[in-house]
Order: C-alpha cells, then sequence, then structure tokens
C-alpha cells in the first residue's frame, strides 16, 4: 500500500548520509530550498493547470485560425535564445539529478528507486531541480507559439504531449510520486539533446538525419522505459510494500506513457521508414523546424 503523507520513515532520516549522493558542490538556493513550501504551493495550484492548458488551447488555436493568410515569421534570433535557454536548462537539470538516480540504484536497488521519494524529501539537490522541473513545464508552451507563429505543421502529438506533460507533473509532484525521479532524468536528458539540436538549427547548422531519429528514438525510449517503471510500481503495490505511488497515479501515467509510444512510433515510421518519409526533409515530432527551405525565409 501506499505510503502516507509522504514521510520518510524514521530508519531512512537515521541514514540520510547513505540515500544523498555526495555532490561535489552545492548552490546556495539548493541548499535553501524548501520541499515543505513547495509542496504546500502545488497542493493549492495544481488545479490551476487545467485554466492554464484550456488557454493555452484557445491562444495557439486562435493565433494559429489568424496567421492561414499572412506571411508566416522566422523569428530566427528569438529561437536560437529560447532554446540555447531550455537546452541549458535541461543539461544543468540532468546533470543534478542524474546522480541522484545512478546513487540509489547502485546502492539500494530498483524497490527505493520506484518507491521511496527521498530525492524531494531529503536531497535538496534533486529535490530543488524536481520542482523547477514541474515549473518548467508552464514556459515549455511556448514552444508551440513559434509553430503556429511560423506555420509550421501543428500535428496532434505536439499539443497533446505538451498538455498532458503538465497536468501529470504537477499532479504527480502534489503526491510526491516517488517513481517520477525516472520520469524527470528521463526527461532532462532527452531534452537536453533535443532543445540543443532545436537552438543548432535555429543558428543556420543543419545535423545529420541520423541525429533526428537518434532523439525520436530515445523519446520512444523513454515511454518503453515509463511503462516499465509503472508496471514495477504496481508489482511493489500489489506485494503489500510501502511504495509512495498511488494506483491511480500509475493508472494516469501507463496510460499517458503508453499513448506517447503509439504517437511517437507512429510519427518515427512517417518520417523516417515510409516511402514519403525518405523523400524529403523532416524533423522530431512537434518540431518548429520542418524543411530546409523554412530557414530561407526571411525574418519578419
Amino acid at each position: 500500500m501506499a505510503a502516507d503523507g509522504g514521510i520518510l520513515s524514521a530508519n531512512l532520516r537515521e541514514n540520510l548520509t547513505s540515500i544523498i549522493p555526495s555532490y561535489s558542490y552545492m548552490f546556495a538556493f539548493e541548499q535553501k530550498f524548501s520541499p515543505e513550501k513547495a509542496r504546500q504551493w502545488m497542493d493549492h495550484n495544481w488545479t490551476r493547470g487545467f485554466y492554464y492548458c484550456g488557454l493555452y488551447v484557445l491562444i495557439v488555436f486562435t493565433i494559429k485560425h489568424y496567421m492561414q493568410d499572412r506571411p508566416r515569421f522566422n523569428l530566427r534570433k528569438v529561437l536560437v535564445l529560447w532554446n540555447t535557454m531550455l537546452a541549458t536548462f535541461s543539461i544543468i537539470g540532468a546533470t543534478r539529478t542524474l546522480p541522484e538516480l545512478i546513487h540509489v540504484l547502485t546502492n539500494h536497488g530498483i524497490y527505493h528507486s520506484v518507491c521511496i521519494p527521498s530525492f524531494i524529501e531529503s536531497d535538496r539537490v534533486a529535490g530543488f531541480w524536481t520542482w523547477m522541473f514541474a515549473l518548467s513545464k508552464l514556459p515549455e508552451l511556448g514552444d508551440t507559439i513559434f509553430v503556429v507563429l511560423r506555420k509550421q505543421p501543428l500535428i496532434f502529438l505536439h499539443w497533446y504531449h505538451h498538455i498532458t506533460v503538465l497536468l501529470y507533473t504537477w499532479y504527480a509532484y502534489k503526491e510526491y510520486t516517488s517513481s517520477a525521479r525516472w520520469f524527470i532524468v528521463m526527461n532532462y536528458c532527452v531534452h537536453s539533446l533535443m532543445y540543443s539540436y532545436y537552438a543548432a538549427r535555429a543558428m543556420g547548422f543543419f545535423p545529420p538525419r541520423f541525429i533526428m531519429m537518434l532523439i525520436t528514438s530515445l523519446q520512444i525510449a523513454q515511454m518503453v522505459i515509463g511503462c516499465v517503471v509503472n508496471y514495477w510500481s504496481y508489482v511493489f503495490l500489489r506485494s503489500n510494500q510501502s511504495c509512495h505511488v498511488s494506483v491511480l497515479n500509475v493508472q494516469l501515467s501507463t496510460c499517458m506513457y503508453f499513448s506517447y509510444f503509439v504517437l511517437f512510433g507512429r510519427f518515427f515510421y512517417k518520417a523516417y521508414l515510409s516511402p514519403s518519409g525518405k523523400k524529403k526533409p523532416t524533423s522530431i515530432p512537434g518540431s518548429i523546424y520542418t524543411s530546409n527551405k523554412d530557414d530561407k525565409v526571411k525574418s519578419q
């Protein structure tokens, strides 16, 4: 059954040194991070995500309609700044959360990595970047604004992915979902590569096609691992072991990851394997860049 109130057991609190990796340096803002205040804020505000997503859909499709008979924008300089910022954020987030996952797996095993939320409750470094991860899903909605302003194809996968990630992440944070340590690390790592690719394209570089295929393959692998982690959570819950993941959370997360797997897999086939996909330049799902000709459009 799930643990109550997100409170670590006394034994775990007595062994914080073994739970938290030895960081070579901690920033002041990481040391001052209060997981209790962050959770309190999310408890009171997570449902606002539904309003933000509703507003997001309204704005995106309004702009898309408005741009129908108007010339598209290139926005190269803005894109360079935007994607470089998100790439830098993701790289830092990955370097601050991946060590915690590796440390837990190495010293405490799969059960702890899936069922014990020490990465939020006890580790101020991983806890801070978990909090930043949750908050970052709101400004990341801005990706879609660039898509519609540049009149790129707005595929269902793009906006569906943004909406569901924001809603699930905020819901999971308020519950201190222990299995989220896996989801956060994977997302940070994939986004590090993805936004770096976007930034390179905005700067006028054209990475080889296999880079795009690699990123999409990593995204699909992320969905498979997400389903596996949810299966582990389910097994621990069914065996009556203390696991800080609710049954509803497992169900929602599994549905979300499986739907992503189907959609990303379909995109991979159409973009890279189908006859039509092999004949033209393409990009990764929801990309701001879909063909080389886009980069020849003058800025407006």
